[in-house]
């Protein structure tokens, strides 16, 4: 009934985190989808573990806003709304228009380089057609923002803006899934990593706010998000 992947239980975490850290993970990569019900049995069956971590963990989750408690109904997966999700993108506009300007500032060649190798790989994945492939596009777009945080070196900001990714998570698998969506954020990224190479602080921080921009956009005019929602 759920696809989930193998708990790892090699470490020396307590069982109830090892469970927790699984189903965050499934929930953050959409193995676990946006509305879809967690019953505790099944889950504890699948993951081959006892009822009691399974509902430590979904109270953990529901603390982490992934998971929703509805009375007499159980717990869900819970579903961002139309307005949910462009607040979060309003908030990330800020934050990644101002890791770009920082990271502008402050690249070195070793980060010129990373950039390059991980733009490189973005776009020579998205040249070979292949639908199959977005989900690896869609961590190396992931890996690609981290690693512009890393360079803008401001912990408090990283530490902000990990909030909004984790909120956006299962949305952005949604948005690179289509592929001519894919292409023009791989343009953008181009643009973008450029920018922070050059060194040209006001075109970096204007392609990051276009590129979330353009996110927004997508959602609004996106068939499958409900008006009802907002």
């Amino acid at each position: 009934m759920y696809n989930l992947p193998k708990l790892d239980l090699n470490n020396f975490k307590p069982l109830r985190d090892v469970v927790f850290e699984n189903l965050r993970e499934s929930i953050l990569t959409g193995r676990l989808k946006p509305g879809q019900r967690l019953m505790e049995i099944q889950l504890a069956e699948g993951l081959g573990v006892s009822r009691t971590p399974v509902r430590e963990a979904i109270r953990k989750l529901e603390l982490e806003d992934l998971v929703v408690m509805l009375p007499r109904k159980g717990a869900y997966v819970t579903n961002m709304s139309l307005k949910e999700i462009l607040d979060v993108l309003e908030v990330r506009a800020s934050l990644e228009s101002l890791a770009a300007k920082l990271a502008a500032k402050r690249r070195n060649d070793k980060d010129i380089e990373k950039l390059k190798q991980i733009i490189k790989k973005i776009k020579d994945l998205s040249e070979k057609e292949d639908k199959s492939l977005m989900v690896a596009i869609s961590e190396l777009d992931i890996e690609l923002h981290h690693y512009i945080f890393n360079i803008a070196n401001n912990k408090s900001l990283t530490k902000t803006t990990k909030i909004i990714w984790e909120k956006e998570y299962k949305f952005r698998l949604s948005y690179m899934s289509e592929y001519d969506i894919s292409l023009r954020i791989v343009d953008e990224h181009e643009k973008l990593v450029k920018a922070i190479i050059d060194g040209d602080v006001i075109t970096a921080e204007k392609s990051a706010l276009t590129h979330i921009k353009n996110s927004e956009e997508y959602i609004i005019n996106n068939a499958t998000l409900k008006q009802a929602d907002l």
